[in-house]
């Protein structure tokens, strides 16, 4: 969900901006449980509910827990203050650093066009090139910057493909929609698939690590996540382009777009081969971290990777790849929320919270876990059509781990549950961020977006549930 950039306050966030102390007051004072768990769920309701209408900016929100769980009692000021400097935190930064240099040197526009002219330029053929380009991108770089890469790339061949007129206004009509609509998807199918591809999946290894004390490494999540991402993609590809919006009239091969823009790029440039060569050798890293020794984790890997890039000297500029001055782009913001998130999960396990959440959940013994797991993601799939996806799951993976304690199963499923949901919103502009850059181009309407992105919700639900309840147990 986007931030909404407004000088003055809307009825939404005074309405927050009051119902927030509110809520802390009156659990502190109305609730009948013990001292240091009632601390920690008054200052999350407090959070949460700033967070959900934005009463101030959500990073600037995140940085509440340093000052209410110890003033509350809830947990001490280093405790709440080292959560800010979690491991996965800097993995996370790590990985953003490097999509810095992608950006910077323009590879990522060379691996997108290169993608393209291998796979064709037929009308289904360059959606599928588009989807594949920005979803692998996706799998490395943060969504909103990958669909911010891609846009303007499906924009220009919309248009050239509307100026070669090859095309009906009816064949046209479709193909501009699903291209446009298969950026924002697959931007965000795309971030399902690694740790560093969307913070859900971050917070849940994070999570996971600081209430359960087990380590999800790189590697386990790609085993767990990457087979349901190319399920979801192609099952995405086959309902856009066969089902909703099919285009039965092929441009064939003769729009020149892509070799000309190929041809502009020139020959790789030696600072585009040395950032390749550092996101080859960092990915695989983070692929084969299992193997490396284990005082090596996932977080000295994206750090290690980052540095390599502030040390290795360009030939264009008398600078090095990077340059401090480009770490002005990290998105700061993104990375305050996480700790904040991660503050409150540690105050969730030092105060037992979780423990007197299970015990309120044990009426749920008995139920088929099949169904748990679904009418969880269902709930959380939902709710993240009109909240921030890193808002939901901050919010709500720390509650599962003590609702699996109080129906008597392992955690990990409906964690993994909780955070893939919590990206998979396909319904409105305001949704995600790859959404809203796609619908303002003004080939897709509301009603385009909401239809197909309704069935697309209901196909990831059927994905996530299948794979949490069948897959995941394998791997964790």
């Amino acid at each position: 969900m986007q931030t909404e950039k407004k000088n003055t306050y809307s009825k939404a966030k005074i309405i927050g901006l009051i119902l927030g102390p509110l809520s802390f007051a009156a659990i502190m004072f109305f609730m009948d449980m013990d001292p240091q768990p009632k601390a920690v769920l008054a200052s999350t309701a407090w959070i949460s509910i700033w967070w959900i209408t934005e009463t101030l900016p959500i990073p600037a929100t995140s940085l509440l827990p340093l000052i209410l769980l110890p003033i509350s009692g809830g947990l001490d000021s280093g405790k709440a203050a080292s959560a800010y400097g979690n491991p996965i935190v800097f993995m996370y930064m790590g990985g953003f650093i490097i999509a810095i240099a992608i950006e910077k040197w323009n590879l990522h526009k060379r691996i997108a066009l290169t993608i393209l002219s291998v796979i064709g330029t037929s009308s289904n053929r360059i959606i599928l090139g588009v989807m594949l380009a920005t979803s692998l991108l996706s799998m490395w770089i943060n969504n909103t910057a990958t669909a911010l890469m891609m846009f303007p790339i499906a924009l220009a061949l919309t248009k050239q493909i509307k100026a070669d007129t090859v095309l009906d206004n009816k064949s046209f009509d479709f193909f501009s929609k699903s291209i446009m609509l298969s950026v924002a998807y697959s931007a965000t199918i795309g971030g399902l698939a690694t740790l560093v591809g969307s913070i859900p999946n971050a917070a849940f290894a994070a999570i996971s690590a600081e209430m359960l004390g087990r380590t999800i490494t790189f590697s386990d999540w790609l085993i767990f996540a990457l087979p349901l991402t190319v399920i979801l993609l192609i099952l995405t590809y086959l309902y856009i382009t066969r089902v909703q919006f099919p285009v039965k009239v092929s441009i064939g091969d003769n729009q020149q777009y892509i070799k000309k823009e190929l041809q502009e790029l020139g020959p790789v440039t030696y600072e585009e081969k040395m950032v390749a060569g550092v996101f080859f050798l960092t990915g695989l890293l983070w692929v084969l971290g299992g193997l490396l020794p284990e005082t090596i984790n996932d977080s000295m890997i994206g750090i290690f990777g980052a540095l390599l890039l502030f040390f290795i000297p360009a030939k264009i500029k008398k600078e090095r790849m990077l340059e401090w001055e480009d770490a002005s782009k990290l998105p700061w913001g993104l990375l305050l929320l996480f700790g904040g998130g991660l503050s409150l999960a540690a105050a969730f396990t030092e105060s037992k919270l979780t423990n007197w959440i299970g015990t309120q959940l044990e009426t749920l013994i008995g139920y088929p876990y099949f169904f748990i797991v679904l009418t969880l993601s269902a709930i959380i799939l939902f709710l993240t059509e009109i909240m921030s996806n890193t808002a939901v799951s901050n919010m709500v993976i720390p509650i599962t781990v003590g609702m699996a304690y109080g129906i008597g199963i392992e955690p990990y499923g409906l964690m993994a549950a909780a955070a893939l949901a919590s990206s998979c919103a396909f319904m409105l502009p305001i949704s995600t961020a790859p959404n809203a850059i796609v619908f303002g181009s003004d080939y897709i309407k509301i009603n385009d977006m909401i239809k197909s992105g309704f069935w697309l919700n209901l196909i990831s639900l059927f994905i996530i549930v299948l794979a949490v309840y069948y897959w995941l147990p394998r791997i964790f």
